[in-house]
């Protein structure tokens, strides 16, 4: 069930943007309305997953209710990677298939604090160019 709730937000995406689906990565979060919280996997049976394996350019983040996406959040994959490393609180938890993936738990009221806009903009010359 997880991986075609999956895979029919992923195309849907595609389909919405009209790209081939390899060049973002998508990810639908049910959790978060209940936590506050959303999960991003940097490890799978003790090997690279998610946003430290793949090669996309882009990481999207489906927030949904009730199985209907409420809002998306897109990200250049580099600069979340960046702001990931360095947000001062997240949590590695574990989950997925036999509870085999690491992830980090991030608040998303600490992804878009002040603090984390900061770090981004102490670092977007170096990660993305000029402003």
């Amino acid at each position: 069930m997880d991986l075609a709730f999956g895979e029919y937000h992923e195309d849907s995406l595609a389909a919405l943007l009209g790209i081939d689906a390899d060049k973002v990565e998508v990810k639908t979060d049910r959790m978060w309305v209940n936590t506050g919280n959303i999960a991003i996997e940097f490890e799978s049976y003790g090997k690279p997953s998610g946003i430290r394996a793949t090669e996309s350019e882009q990481w999207v983040h489906n927030l949904t209710v009730n199985g209907e996406v409420f809002c998306r959040l897109m990200f250049p994959v580099d600069v979340l990677s960046a702001v990931v490393d360095n947000l001062d609180s997240r949590r590695v938890v574990n989950g997925g298939d036999n509870m085999a993936s690491k992830m980090y738990l991030l608040s998303l009221e600490k992804l878009f604090s002040k603090d984390a806009l900061k770090f981004y903009r102490s670092i977007s010359t170096n990660v993305r160019g000029t402003e």
